[in-house]
């Protein structure tokens, strides 16, 4: 499910690193990488949240549950940065109901 998006004017492949280095000075546990798409991986206990570029040219933020962890990294990340964070999660195309 996708629950905000980035609002940021900058092209990903730019933005990549600035935005890895300020998710891994918050969270212990990152993963991530540029293959085409940027993406962020955020794990923490059973949780991942991901920020990716994959289904729009802005980071997304992304998990299989509306659970703790994406609602920390959606407010650090508006510690920094504009994020438009929906009013309800949208799925992604391939998730279902």
């Amino acid at each position: 499910m996708v629950f905000a998006e980035m609002d940021c004017q900058k092209d990903y492949h730019h933005f990549h690193a600035e935005l890895v280095a300020f998710v891994s000075a918050h969270f212990s546990q990152v993963d991530s990488g540029i293959q085409g798409d940027s993406w962020i991986w955020i794990f923490e206990d059973a949780e991942k949240v991901r920020l990716d570029t994959f289904s729009s040219m802005k980071y997304q933020i992304k998990s299989q549950k509306n659970g703790w962890l994406v609602r920390k990294v959606i407010e650090t990340l508006l510690l920094k940065y504009n994020v438009n964070v929906y009013e309800e999660p949208e799925l992604e195309g391939d998730e279902v109901i």
